[in-house]
């Protein structure tokens, strides 16, 4: 068998062979097998539809996730009570009615972003149970040659593509829209940027979230008594700051389940109190459902009605984690939590604030704790409190989620990824960008220090994103779920027409605090398009001077190798040939392990990739040498970890790889044999390659058993001659920097370091 080497499909092989025994060996007339490539032929194996919602989950599993779900999705939106309404009216309110409007507004805009765009239309299109701006981004990837990044090959065609789709006048658009997106380099930046924008701009919301919230309910201090200062207001966050990122390294699954019981009481404390307050002071608010107050509300404060949406948009924050969170839960799990209680809570809890209110005008400051009965005023304050700590839960979890989304496609630099519970999948922490999460916190609130000033923030930051995904969403729609164009219309005229009238209101303020999640956007974004260019600048460099089969042979017999007991993994970014690496390696070190193995860990636009199709195999020839390529596959939310040997499984699925390759071989032989076989006169040839194959079976055992060594491709890049100024900062500064102080592969790989060699090279991009 040589590099190229001959397959076919397994199941058709034993389908044939079992013919020719129920024919008793006859000689038979067939078609030739088609051949193809080895990793082509298995790649086709893996569907990239694996998930966790393939198995059908229980009523009892659903609700246990849709409980965690309230402690971990929900705190962001649910404080939101806590400063909506002063954030609307900043001026004070000067006509009774514009409470009305102000009600209409919120009721409206919740019912259409939260629970009609995300609940029931955003969370379908997930990627294989996967949410967040990537998530979106490598769907579109899945049915477009629309991506950037070095790890979407040819031979992923079979793994990433869903089954074909009889031809229809839908199918017909989407195919073309599909051709358009393919042919424009434009398209394909365009895309990469605003999946970076908007996963920048969640990173974003993960700073804001608990300074707002977090300072917003210990605010409430300062009714109890007046020796409580702004400035003891800002430490006593920070405090709580401090405690709730040291508790991540715990996992959702626990902080999940502490959070949801006080979420839960939270939210029933204010649906109650906010019936309580709707038939005490205003029923008449009910009146709110009917969206001419909003008419009559502009009609009354024209500029002052559109800048005030800046406020509105604050009681939907949080809602983007409903999707970013996703890959925690299952979307049943968040419909059922969102449909059953956070929804008639926060419209209970607005519309007895709206009916107190309408009583007491000039109580508009800090509006939740003056429109609370006095007996329960301590116990609200302390569940608050509480709540807007879990508050911060939700896009902390959201960080997490999308930046291990990032990290595997290639956009952002290397952290490491803890895998914190075995029963539920998707739930991780990232200790590095915990740590930077928490410092970001403090610094944001020591230096704005009032919850109005990083409110004008955060308002940019939510609907940003909200924009970015509806775009994606749209392009789902026309590409991929083929949906009727006048439904797209129709939600472009009504949701689209709502974000885009909040972005316009919430840069208004850009120069009030607005600036602030831009600033964090532009500098995160400038981190990820440094690492993701560097990134494929390299790969393509491998591919330019990657080593042929011929060159190999040309090594091999120039360097006339010596063979050292064991097994060794040489490690490498390319996918097709052999890196340049190695023949720096073999100059310098002219001796090989008995079997030698590139390794390829290469990440697929799918989420998960199953075990058993982990990896794929490749013989190169000379055959003598013993020598593998290997692409080790995973998802962008594969975690490596040790429920999963790596090493253990890698021999296994080379031995079947061996075992399989045999018999194929076999099998071809005897189909170029003019299309007749008698397979009664090859016994003594299956007895020659049965024995040589449990020959090479054995000496990869022995190898294994002697010793797996570790080989690390370390290579420095640096700007070629005649780079221009900015290559040269970009690649010899701001990427080796980046490098430099994060970690290493095999801190990723959790690669044993007394097994370990680096081999170093230095690469002119």
């Amino acid at each position: 068998m040589t590099d190229e080497v001959a397959a076919v499909d397994t199941n058709e092989l034993e389908s044939r062979q079992e013919s020719s025994r129920q024919l008793g060996g006859k000689k038979i007339s067939r078609p030739k097998l088609r051949r193809y490539d080895s990793l082509e032929l298995e790649s086709g194996k893996c569907s990239g539809h694996h998930r966790r919602g393939s198995k059908e989950l229980s009523w009892s599993v659903i609700l246990h996730l849709a409980f965690q779900s309230i402690g971990v999705v929900y705190g962001d939106i649910g404080t939101s009570p806590l400063y909506v309404y002063d954030s609307v009216f900043t001026s004070g309110i000067r006509n009774n009615e514009d409470i009305l409007g102000a009600l209409s507004l919120i009721f409206y805009t919740i019912t259409l972003i939260p629970l009609t765009k995300y609940i029931f239309i955003v969370l379908r299109a997930n990627d294989n149970g996967e949410g967040g701006t990537f998530a979106l981004y490598s769907l579109i990837c899945r049915y477009a040659k629309v991506g950037l990044i070095p790890s979407q090959q040819a031979e992923d065609s079979d793994v990433s593509n869903f089954k074909l789709e009889f031809p229809s006048k839908r199918l017909e658009r989407a195919t073309r829209l599909k051709s358009m997106l393919e042919r424009s380099q434009f398209a394909k930046c365009f895309l990469l940027f605003a999946t970076v924008l908007g996963t920048s701009m969640v990173i974003g919301d993960g700073v804001l979230t608990p300074c707002i919230s977090v300072l917003s309910a210990v605010s409430g201090l300062k009714h109890a008594t007046e020796a409580m200062t702004q400035g003891k207001i800002v430490c006593i966050s920070i405090a709580i700051f401090i405690c709730l990122f040291m508790v991540q390294r715990f996992g959702t699954d626990k902080v999940g389940y502490t959070f949801a019981p006080i979420i839960c009481i939270w939210f029933s404390s204010i649906g109650i109190i906010g019936i309580y307050n709707y038939f005490k002071y205003d029923p008449a608010v009910i009146k709110a459902i009917n969206p001419k107050y909003i008419v009559d509300y502009f009609r009354r404060n024209k500029k002052e009605a559109w800048i005030s949406l800046g406020g509105v948009v604050l009681a939907i924050t949080g809602t983007e984690a409903l999707f970013a969170d996703l890959g925690h839960f299952t979307v049943r799990s968040v419909q059922i939590s969102m449909c059953s209680l956070t929804y008639p809570a926060l419209l209970c809890a607005y519309g007895g604030q709206a009916a107190f209110l309408r009583k007491h005008n000039d109580a508009i400051g800090d509006t939740f704790y003056k429109s609370l009965p006095g007996s329960v005023y301590w116990p609200m304050f302390a569940v608050a409190v509480m709540a807007a700590i879990i508050a911060s839960q939700a896009m902390i979890s959201g960080t997490f989620s999308i930046i291990q989304q990032s990290l595997a496609l290639g956009c952002f630099p290397r952290v490491k990824i803890v895998h914190t519970s075995t029963k539920y999948e998707g739930q991780v922490y990232i200790p590095e960008v915990n740590y930077l999460l928490m410092l970001a916190c403090v610094a944001v609130t020591l230096a704005f220090r009032d919850s109005s000033k990083i409110g004008n923030a955060y308002g940019i930051a939510v609907v940003f994103v909200m924009t970015l995904t509806s775009g994606f969403l749209v392009l789902i729609m026309l590409m991929i779920w083929k949906t009727n164009i006048f439904l797209i219309i129709l939600y472009m005229l009504t949701i689209g027409t709502v974000e885009l009238t909040y972005l316009s209101s919430v840069l208004y303020k850009f120069d009030q605090g607005g600036y602030l999640p831009l600033a964090f956007a532009a500098v995160l974004m400038f981190i990820m398009f440094v690492w993701n260019d560097v990134h494929r600048r390299k790969y393509y460099y491998e591919l330019d001077h990657k080593i042929s089969p011929d060159k190999l042979k040309e090594i091999a017999a120039e360097n006339k190798f010596s063979r050292l007991p064991g097994l060794a993994l040489f490690y490498s970014e390319l996918v097709h040939g052999i890196p340049p690496i190695f023949k720096h390696y073999v100059a310098n070190v002219p001796a090989l392990h008995s079997i030698l193995i590139f390794v390829s860990i290469k990440s697929l636009p799918i989420s998960k990739v199953p075990a058993e199709e982990r990896f794929l195999f490749r013989r190169v020839e000379p055959k003598e040498l013993n020598v593998f390529r290997c692409v080790a596959r995973y998802g962008y939310t594969d975690v490596h970890n040790d429920q999963e040997p790596f090493e253990r499984m890698l021999v296994e699925s080379l031995q079947v790889f061996i075992k399989d390759d045999y018999f194929l071989s076999k099998s071809m032989t005897n189909e170029d044999n003019d299309g007749e076989t008698d397979y009664r006169q090859n016994d003594h040839e299956e007895q020659i390659r049965q024995e040589e194959m449990e020959k090479e079976i054995d000496e990869i055992d022995k190898a294994s058993c002697a010793g797996i060594v570790h080989l690390i491709g370390e290579t420095e890049v640096i700007a070629g001659k005649g780079a221009g100024i900015m290559k040269k900062i970009m690649i010899d500064y701001a990427f080796n920097f980046l490098k430099r102080n994060l970690r290493q592969s095999e801190n990723i790989f959790d690669i044993p370091r007394k097994r370990m060699l680096k081999v170093g090279m230095t690469y002119e991009l």
